[in-house]
């Protein structure tokens, strides 16, 4: 097996960053996510390849919060910059996946987002130790692999990490680096049990006779609609366009959005389809657990956890699947 000492990861990531922009898990103040390794700090940041989960997931590196409307293409003749997501765990991958069947798909097809894609690596990190919020096997996530996933590595304590290369782009990058890699016989972890687990099977199909069910009331009262569920979750992708304008001159850009804000759902005439915060916070679940997967054949949700932990009036989604799984329909 190929192993990479964890004496030598900034080695690694400073090599790589020669020919592309590197996006890697770190703590910067109180704030944990995904960022530019050109951007680190010593001082300041810390690197946290070990951290289950970092608040912030990596899909501002395909969707831009904030991105120029180009309105002729053929206008930039600039080659997109090359990047390389380090380190992304197996629900965040998902979560990328999920957004790649999207943004391919009829209608909702994106040269933004295809572009981005196309040049962008991803170089997976293994999950052998789930955190308490963590749910991802419950909803089709396979923690310790990553199909998709250029480069795979797997933390084997103090040896270092497992090298593994699982795509010609991958190749490329593991050759990048030979020369920092050493050949080694080790033992690669178990996967630990998960506290917190869900079953989503059938839950799409009842989901469909639920609009009305007085359960949403009851988890929406505490819901304070600030958003941070959809900011964290790793497969949201609504966004608005919005116009920036000085004088005579100006342009449109697209910029990140949220099914719990009032404003989402607001048409011409000031007409507004969810106005209260209970058909916001329904149709948030609805999307997840019923829409999409009424199309796609898969769940909006990759059981990272991460709304689990950050919602400040506990209103989890792993509470709903289980209250739908139990709900009497004739109430």
């Amino acid at each position: 097996m190929k192993v990479l000492r964890k004496s030598k990861i900034e080695v690694v990531l400073d090599r790589l960053a020669e020919n592309a922009d590197i996006f890697v898990p770190m703590l910067r103040g109180q704030m944990s996510g995904f960022f530019s390794w050109k951007s680190y700090d010593e001082d300041y940041d810390d690197l946290v390849l070990d951290q289950l989960n970092v608040y912030m997931p990596p899909k501002q590196v395909v969707i831009s919060p904030k991105e120029k409307i180009k309105i002729d293409l053929d206008r930039d003749s600039k080659e997109p910059e090359n990047r390389i997501i380090f380190g992304i765990r197996g629900c965040d991958l998902q979560g990328i996946d999920l957004l790649d069947e999207y943004f391919s798909t009829g209608s909702c097809e994106s040269e933004f987002y295809r572009v981005r894609r196309d040049h962008t690596i991803i170089i997976a990190n293994a999950c052998y130790h789930p955190a308490p919020s963590c749910f991802c096997t419950s909803m089709g996530v396979n923690p310790t692999d990553a199909p998709s996933a250029d480069v795979i590595i797997r933390d084997v304590g103090a040896v270092g990490y497992v090298w593994e290369s699982h795509s010609q782009e991958g190749q490329v990058i593991t050759e990048k680096i030979a020369d920092l890699l050493e050949e080694k016989e080790v033992t690669i972890p178990e996967l630990l049990p998960f506290s917190l687990k869900v079953v989503y099977d059938g839950v799409m199909e009842k989901l469909k006779d639920m609009v009305a069910h007085p359960l949403w009331e009851k988890h929406s009262d505490a819901c304070q609609t600030c958003g941070l569920c959809t900011y964290s979750c790793p497969t949201c992708y609504c966004f608005d366009i919005q116009g920036k304008k000085w004088g005579a001159e100006g342009y449109p850009f697209l910029c990140y959005d949220s099914c719990m804000d009032r404003d989402e759902s607001m048409m011409a005439g000031e007409h507004n389809l969810r106005k209260a915060a209970t058909e916001r916070f329904r149709n948030r679940f609805l999307h997840k657990l019923q829409f999409y997967p009424q199309r796609f054949g898969k769940p909006l949700c990759t059981g990272c956890g991460r709304c689990v932990a950050v919602c400040p009036s506990g209103a989890s989604i792993t509470k709903i699947i289980t209250e739908v799984k139990g709900a009497d329909l004739s109430l």
